[in-house]
């Protein structure tokens, strides 16, 4: 899968709304630099083979300042469907930003 998102990734990157909503926020203000960064550098943590849009996965990365960034996407043919990005909450991840708790 994460060969599949590095490939799409070097196609296009999609951002769908909620993703842009997300990314958004003034709290938070994730850049679309820092998911190219998560998407061409980050590392698998959850895969979602059965996923109703198609096989999707989350990825862990660093953005700005080695800030933790998390994004739901999915490879297509051409582009990279970035689904949603946001910043973990330390209250529902793992201290290496990897786990659920």
């Amino acid at each position: 899968m994460l060969e599949r998102v590095r490939i799409a990734a070097g196609k296009r990157l999609l951002f769908l709304p909620h993703a842009v909503r997300q990314m958004s926020h003034p709290e938070r203000m994730i850049t679309t630099a820092e998911v190219e960064r998560v998407a061409t550098m980050g590392e698998l943590i959850e895969d979602y083979p059965n996923d109703p849009r198609g096989p999707s996965c989350l990825l862990f990365g660093r953005g700005e300042n080695g800030r933790p960034v998390h994004m739901v996407c999915a490879p297509k043919t051409g582009y990279l469907a970035v689904i949603t990005a946001y910043l973990p909450d330390p209250n529902r991840w793992s201290a290496d930003w990897k786990r659920r708790r």
